[in-house]
């Protein structure tokens, strides 16, 4: 009788080893189950977040970056092109077309010691800057035809590249000598050419006609001009 009992005490308790073991992993709470499907779920979600977080922040800034600086490349190009004032940068001549000449008379006789001094004033009466480049020249004709015309530029005394700003006046001295030394005392100031007009010509370009005005501004001037020339000065601002 023993050796039957213990064989079947050893039979029954692996049995219910075996049970409480079954048990144990289908008990119906999936807690072995449940956590290896949470660690496979966190694990998938936690990568497939990753990835578009790389793609949308890489993406997006290397376009919002190249964006931008291609528009500020356009805008720096087309913001050059007013500051440019003739192509390149290059200002425009100064002629006829972009300016306003005024001839004033001197407002005293030559002397000994000096020279009657007329006034040329240039006025750009454009919008950009322009230049005066080489030679002006002043031709005057005397009203009566009676002398031949006289004529001066500054081809010795200033013919260098003088800038105009938009609006600006630049004036040169006409030196002359308005004393007739050998005429009669009554006709000491009347000189061979009685101009009441002149022509100005700004380097290249065909030249304008104007009335000689008064030293004060007023009409009625007149250049007299004794002699078979005169001399035009540098332009500068005053």
């Amino acid at each position: 009788m023993r050796t039957t009992t213990r064989p079947a005490l050893l039979a029954v308790g692996a049995v219910a080893t075996l049970a409480l073991s079954l048990t144990a992993c289908n008990d119906g709470s999936g807690t072995q189950d449940s956590a290896v499907g949470t660690s496979a779920s966190s694990a998938t979600p936690s990568g497939a977040t990753s990835a578009p977080a790389a793609h949308s922040a890489s993406a997006p800034a290397a376009g919002s970056a190249s964006a931008p600086s291609g528009g500020k490349t356009s805008t720096s190009g087309g913001g050059s092109k007013p500051s440019g004032t003739g192509g390149g940068g290059v200002i425009a001549a100064c002629t006829t077309k972009n300016t306003s000449v005024t001839f004033l008379q001197s407002s005293g006789h030559a002397s000994d010691a000096q020279a009657a001094a007329a006034t040329l004033k240039i006025t750009n009466s454009s919008g950009a800057p322009c230049t005066i480049v080489g030679p002006t020249t002043v031709v005057a004709n005397d009203d009566q035809g009676k002398a031949s015309p006289v004529s001066g530029d500054n081809s010795n005394d200033g013919s260098a590249a003088v800038d105009v700003p938009a609006g600006a006046t630049v004036v040169a001295d006409v030196l002359y000598n308005d004393v007739n030394g050998e005429g009669t005392t009554s006709a000491r100031y009347t000189c061979p050419v009685q101009a009441s007009h002149v022509k100005v010509a700004l380097p290249k370009d065909a030249g304008t006609t104007v009335n000689v005005m008064k030293a004060n501004g007023s009409p009625g001037g007149v250049f007299s001009v004794c002699g078979t020339d005169f001399k035009v000065g540098a332009f500068a601002a005053r």
